[in-house]
């Protein structure tokens, strides 16, 4: 079943992607859910003109993700957690915590387009962190996580 994503799908593709799925999920799933509608000729024809107007105001939006992409790399971020014996954590990071690392820091990004490679951290140390900014734009994202001052 082909269709077009009206909004971004995790694991899927973006917005006015045309993507190819069994009909269970698109049928049952992404249709009635608002994400995705069917791609017919003329549904196909609208979205290649959708492309075509939007493709200049991307190039802004691009160079604006760049922009924040740079200030981004300027950052080094430490992440302050409670530690138990050795450097094992009570609890554990998520990008919960390093979105509102971020944000202390100036960069407010949201908690779903970060992504920690690992899923959780569970011990002190650095870790990476991928930051999606635009479709085209994905910053590599070192950070720290140190023993709290007890």
């Amino acid at each position: 079943m082909e269709l077009i994503l009206k909004q971004d799908v995790q694991d899927l593709g973006f917005k006015d992607d045309l993507v190819t799925v069994k009909n269970g999920y698109g049928r049952n799933f992404l249709i009635p859910q608002g994400l995705a509608a069917l791609a017919t000729p003329s549904a196909k024809k609208v979205l290649a003109e959708n492309l075509k107007q939007r493709a200049h105001k991307e190039k802004k939006v691009i160079d604006e993700a760049q922009k924040v992409a740079n200030a981004l790399k300027e950052l080094e971020i430490k992440i302050p957690a409670k530690t138990g014996a050795g450097d094992k954590l009570f609890g554990s990071v998520t990008s919960i915590d390093l979105a509102a690392a971020l944000d202390k820091s100036g960069q407010a990004i949201d908690k779903k387009f970060i992504s920690i490679q690992g899923g959780t951290v569970k011990r002190v140390g650095p870790y990476n962190a991928q930051i999606r900014l635009h479709r085209e734009v994905i910053v590599d994202f070192p950070f720290e996580v140190i023993a709290e001052a007890k």
